[in-house]
């Protein structure tokens, strides 16, 4: 970089106004353009510099100049990334990865062994794999298109592939979608903490009973003191270390239990479980119909890919690829090891939420503390990935309601969030039954956002900048009319089930 560079004070900006005419030989910050008024501002940065005789332009991940010895018809602005929010250093793959991870393992992990009662264990580690290999590849078609149109968020490339409309519709199921999922983990939270109708808290384990029976006291202590302050935080990168953790706390869960199931294994202790669905009852046909859409639930992260991406160090869909793929390893084997460990070591018994089957006696040494182990550490890892997806919640109720960007306010970050949590904290409050939400958001809003919107947006915008080949094409066909027949199976089987 010459010499005679300076930097801009914080508080300063330089705006340049372009005219018409040439560029002269020396000292000039003309930029010939169409008769059309535009201007360029740069806004003042650690990371932005102005010389006497040139300009500097940086977006933190690729730097070009110009300077007077350039020419400036050879410069091609539209291959050098927009600047949105400023400049800064942003994540690393491995930040990125624990981010999307966190986005991903959450509450619907509980209800996958439950899932290996209902299809067999064959079955579902087969839909296991096969529903992580699709959401990659919705995830890497919507990185794709994302890039493709500029969009910095979900709704943006909604937008622009398939009308306003369209992206209204997408972020009502964000909203509802989010808003569902942190409503089961304060539930969840709650149910284990200070106990319930089907099994005995840990602090009515530990100090019987007591004020901590009250679940709606206990839920409102942890979101004041734990979730609150992690709520409020302004970027998604901020939240990396948390998320590490998550994912550290998720893996002892997997481990602890997975150990579980070796020793009482080894033992001669577990039965042999059943490989195959079960047909033998109406009751069996109709957990068929909703146990897919339970399954796309536990996979849907991408409404946080974009803001993951936006704040990806040196981002480039190939690099976010890199993430993706990373992130559906580790999801899938977390998945794989829970569904299978938790289905051998309650076989027929397993719950809904295997965390309620470990408040009794798993027959093994060192049993009370290893249940304690399992259900506190996973309730940490829940902790920890509520503010992900608060983040992806907030951002998307901003843009439904205020026309300006969040980061422009942080007035009203604070008071988006506080309002957000309070109806959050209301509807933990007011529902019982957690299972019944998770089989409907499955079946409309994870179904939606994971395959529907992704592969339509692939579709729309083919031809447009991007192509697909023959085979992708005819693979994003097939993945949309599966997840369309998915989500009407899944309807009307919890409609049903309801009746019945």
């Amino acid at each position: 970089m010459p010499s005679n560079y300076t930097a801009l004070p914080q508080e300063k900006s330089v705006e340049l106004q372009s005219q018409d005419g040439d560029f002269d030989d020396k000292h000039t910050t003309q930029i010939p353009v169409s008769s059309e008024p535009t201007s360029l501002k740069l806004l003042s940065s650690n990371r932005y510099s102005k010389s006497e005789n040139g300009v500097d332009l940086y977006d933190g991940n690729n730097g070009f100049s110009y300077d007077d010895g350039d020419d400036i018809d050879d410069l091609d602005i539209d291959s050098y990334p927009l600047i949105v929010g400023g400049i800064g250093k942003g994540s690393g793959v491995p930040g990125a990865v624990f981010n999307l991870t966190t986005s991903i393992i959450g509450a619907g992990i509980m209800a996958l062994p439950a899932t290996m009662k209902v299809l067999g264990l064959v079955l579902g580690l087969v839909l296991i794999f096969v529903m992580g290999i699709l959401s990659e590849i919705s995830v890497e078609l919507l990185v794709r298109f994302a890039v493709h149109c500029k969009a910095m968020s979900y709704g943006e490339v909604v937008q622009h592939a398939l009308g306003r409309p369209a992206r209204i519709l997408s972020e009502i199921c964000i909203v509802l979608n989010n808003a569902g999922v942190l409503v089961v983990y304060l539930i969840i939270i709650g149910d284990v903490m200070s106990g319930s109708a089907h099994h005995v808290g840990v602090f009515d384990q530990v100090m019987g009973t007591g004020v901590w029976d009250q679940r709606k006291l206990v839920i409102l202590v942890v979101l004041l003191i734990f979730l609150a302050p992690l709520c409020a935080l302004e970027k998604i990168d901020s939240l990396s270390l948390t998320s590490a953790a998550s994912v550290a706390l998720a893996v002892v869960f997997v481990v602890v239990t997975c150990v579980i199931a070796f020793v009482k294994l080894i033992e001669g202790r577990i039965e042999a479980p059943r490989m195959t669905p079960d047909f033998g009852s109406k009751r069996a046909i109709l957990d068929l119909l909703v146990v897919i859409p339970i399954m796309t639930n536990a996979y849907v992260c991408h409404f946080n890919v974009q803001p993951i991406y936006n704040e990806l160090e040196g981002r480039s869909p190939q690099k976010m690829n890199r993430v993706g793929r990373v992130t559906t390893v580790v999801c899938v084997v977390v998945y794989a090891f829970t569904a299978f460990s938790g289905y051998l070591l309650f076989g027929d018994s397993t719950e809904s939420d295997i965390l309620t089957n470990f408040d009794k006696d798993l027959g093994i040494p060192y049993s009370a503390a290893l249940n304690y182990v399992v259900r506190i550490g996973y309730i940490l890892h829940l902790v920890l990935v509520f503010p992900v997806i608060h983040f992806s919640l907030r951002e998307t109720v901003n843009a439904l309601v205020f026309s300006t960007p969040l980061s422009e306010s942080r007035r009203r970050l604070f008071c988006l969030t506080l309002v957000l949590l309070a109806l959050i904290y209301i509807g933990s409050t007011m529902i019982p039954n957690i299972w019944a939400a998770f089989k409907f958001t499955g079946a409309t809003t994870a179904v939606s956002l994971g395959f529907i919107f992704p592969t339509l947006i692939a579709l729309r915008l083919n031809g447009q900048g991007e192509t697909l080949t023959s085979g992708e094409k005819v693979f994003s066909w097939i993945m949309l009319v599966l997840a369309v027949i998915v989500g009407v199976i899944g309807v009307i089987g919890n409609i049903y089930g309801l009746r019945s």
